[in-house]
C-alpha cells in the first residue's frame, strides 16, 4: 500500500505535518494512531491551547483573536513579546542547555505558524484571560510572556484539526501501532504496522515521527527519570510509551537532550494515576500556588511558590512535589487571595478543598498530628512574620498578582528559607482553605535528534538526515531541558510539524502519482 506521506500519531504535532505535507503537493496522506479513535489528538488535547509566541503587542495579536470587543480593547495590557525574549526565557530556564539552533528556529517560525493555524487550519485563538491575565484597578494585565489559547482549550484545537483533516482527505487509521521503520539504501521508504491484529507493509516516500515521549511508561520513567517518577500521574495520553523513540534508535537516529528530565506540574492528588480525564483534561492542573504557600506533609515549605511567573516555574515545581514524603503536598491560601484562584481548577466541582477558620483546625482537618502538626503552625508563623518585617521596611510595596511585585519574605532582620520573592501575603485571614496536590507528568524532554531546518532525523553514524524521516513534537530532543517556558510545546510542535510536513512533500518532489497531485508551494 503506497502513500505519499505517512505520519506516526494523532497528536497536535502530527496533524501540522499531515496537514503541511497535504497543503505542499501530498494528496495521499496517511496518519497511523495506536490509540483508539475515541484517545485522539494525543496530549494536546489534555492541554489549555496556550501557545507562545513571538508578537509585538495588542495590536499585533487582536486580528488573529475571537474573544475581544471594541469595547474592552481600552481595558488591556499586552506588552509586546520580542525574540530576544522568547530566547531568553528558554536559555535561561535551561541553563543555558538549549540547542540554539532549534531554539532560533522555534522563535523564527513561531508568529508565521500561529497566523498558519488561524488562516489555514482555522485555529480559533483567544486571548487567554482565564490564565494570563488578572484584573487589577480595572485593568486586564497579561504576565510572563504568553497570551494566547484557543476556544475550548485542547479539546478545541483538536476538534478543529480532525475537521482540517477530513476536509484534506487525510485518512487516519485508528488502532493501527507502528511497528518498525522501513529501511532500503539507508533510506526510509514506510513503516510495518499492526492492523486488525494483522503485520502490514506501507510505502511512503516519507514518515514523520509524531508519536510522543516515554512519560506514559512506568519502566522508561524509571530509568531515565528516576525510580521515584513511577508515582508520578499521568496528565495526558496513556499511549505515549516511548515507541517512536525506540523506531527511530532501532535504524540508528541519534538520540540526545534531557533524558533525566521532563515537564510537570502541580495536579490534583485525586486524579487518576495512569492517564488523564477525558472530560475535566487540563482542569487537574493547580498552578494557585503563587498566590499561597505549599507545605509537605512534614509540614514545611520546599519551594519559592514567588519565583517568578507560574509559566515559568510550574514544569520544575510537578518534580519538586514528588520529591516530597508520600510525593505529595497542600497549597494553603487565605481568604485575601481565593477570589484570584481560577474556578476552572479550583472550583467546587474540580477540587476537593478544605477549608478552616484557624490554622490549629486546618492543621488536624488536614492530617498534621504531632511533631509534623507543631511544624506546619511554625512554618506558617515565620513565614508570617517574615512578611509583616518585609512590608514594615518597604511600606509602599504592594501586592500586584500580574507584575514581579517584590513584596518578599527577606528583609534585613528576618527571611525564612525557602524565601518567598513576589506575592508574599501573611496567611492570617480566615476561612483558610487547602487543596492536596501531586506530580503530574506531561512529557519528556530527552528524544530525537533532529535538523532544525528540515526537522530531519539525524543519524548516529553520519551526523546527518537520514533520508525520507521526520520528526516533530514532544519526540524531539535537545529543545527542553530541566524547565521550560509554558506554552512552547504546542508552539514546537506545529512548527517542526510544518517543516516536517514540507520536507516530505520534497522528498516526493517528482514521485508523486500526477493523478493524485497537484500544483503546490512552488519551493517544492
Amino acid at each position: 500500500m503506497n502513500f505519499d506521506c505517512i505520519v506516526i500519531g494523532s497528536g497536535h504535532a502530527g496533524f501540522c505535518a499531515a496537514l503541511s505535507a497535504h497543503e505542499h503537493g501530498c494528496r495521499h496522506v496517511l496518519i497511523v494512531e495506536k490509540a483508539p479513535q475515541q484517545w485522539s489528538g494525543g496530549n494536546g488535547y489534555f492541554t489549555a491551547g496556550a501557545h507562545r509566541t513571538v508578537h509585538g503587542g495588542l495590536g499585533d495579536l487582536l486580528p488573529l483573536v475571537h474573544n475581544v470587543t471594541s469595547d474592552s480593547v481600552s481595558l488591556i495590557d499586552i506588552e509586546p513579546y520580542t525574540a530576544e525574549e522568547f530566547a531568553r526565557d528558554i536559555m535561561r530556564l535551561s541553563d543555558g542547555r538549549s540547542d540554539p539552533g532549534l531554539v532560533a528556529a522555534l522563535i523564527d517560525g513561531s508568529r508565521d505558524t500561529i497566523e498558519w493555524l488561524a488562516r489555514k487550519i482555522d485555529v480559533h485563538f483567544t486571548l487567554s484571560f482565564n490564565r494570563q491575565a488578572y484584573q487589577v484597578e480595572g485593568r486586564q494585565k497579561f504576565w510572563g510572556g504568553m497570551a494566547l489559547s484557543v476556544v475550548d482549550g485542547g479539546k478545541g484545537l483538536i476538534a478543529t484539526h480532525l475537521h482540517a483533516v477530513q476536509s484534506a482527505g487525510i485518512e487516519i487509521w485508528y488502532e493501527t501501532p507502528a511497528l518498525n521503520l522501513i529501511v532500503e539504501e539507508n533510506t526510509v521508504v514506510g513503516v510495518l504496522v499492526r492492523k486488525n491484529g494483522e503485520t502490514v507493509s506501507l510505502r511512503s516516500y516519507a514518515v514523520v515521527l509524531a508519536a510522543g515521549g516515554y512519560e506514559s511508561n512506568r519502566t522508561l520513567r524509571s530509568m531515565h527519570l528516576g525510580p521515584e517518577w513511577s508515582q508520578a500521574r499521568v496528565r495526558g495520553t496513556p499511549f505515549n510509551t516511548g515507541d517512536g523513540i525506540a523506531m527511530a534508535h532501532d535504524i540508528g537516529a541519534k538520540l540526545t537532550g534531557d533524558w533525566s528530565g521532563c515537564h510537570s506540574t502541580c495536579w490534583d492528588a485525586l486524579a487518576p494515576e495512569d492517564s488523564g480525564d477525558r472530560e475535566l483534561s487540563n482542569q487537574y492542573t493547580k498552578s494557585g500556588y503563587p498566590l499561597g504557600i505549599m507545605i509537605n506533609l512534614r509540614g514545611k515549605r520546599f519551594v519559592d511558590e514567588g519565583e517568578d511567573f507560574r509559566n515559568y516555574t510550574y514544569a520544575k515545581f510537578g518534580r519538586a512535589i514528588l520529591d516530597q514524603p508520600e510525593g505529595v503536598a497542600w497549597q494553603v491560601f487565605d481568604a485575601k487571595v481565593t477570589k484570584w484562584l481560577r474556578v476552572e481548577e479550583y472550583g467546587d466541582d474540580v477540587a476537593q478543598k478544605v477549608t478552616a477558620d484557624n490554622l490549629d483546625t486546618l492543621a488536624g482537618t488536614l492530617g498534621y498530628e504531632g511533631k509534623d502538626k507543631e511544624e506546619l503552625l511554625v512554618t506558617i508563623n515565620k513565614f508570617n512574620t517574615a512578611v509583616r518585617a518585609y512590608k514594615t521596611e518597604n511600606p509602599a510595596a504592594a501586592f500586584d498578582p500580574a507584575i514581579k511585585d517584590c513584596l518578599s519574605t527577606t528583609s534585613s532582620k528576618v527571611s525564612v528559607t525557602p524565601p518567598k520573592s513576589n506575592w508574599a501575603l501573611a496567611i492570617d485571614s480566615h476561612p483558610f482553605t487547602a487543596v492536596k496536590v501531586a506530580c503530574g507528568i506531561t512529557f519528556t524532554f530527552g528524544g530525537v535528534a533532529i535538523d532544525p531546518h528540515t526537522a530531519g532525523v539525524i543519524s548516529e553514524k553520519t551526523h546527518k538526515p537520514i533520508k525520507g524521516l521526520y520528526c516533530t513534537g514532544e519526540m524531539v530532543g535537545g529543545l527542553f531541558y530541566g524547565n521550560y517556558p509554558g506554552g512552547s510545546g504546542l508552539t514546537a510542535g506545529a512548527v517542526f510539524g510544518r517543516k516536517a510536513g514540507l520536507e516530505a512533500a520534497r522528498s516526493s518532489r517528482g514521485k508523486l502519482d500526477p493523478s493524485r497531485s497537484k500544483r503546490g508551494d512552488p519551493r517544492c
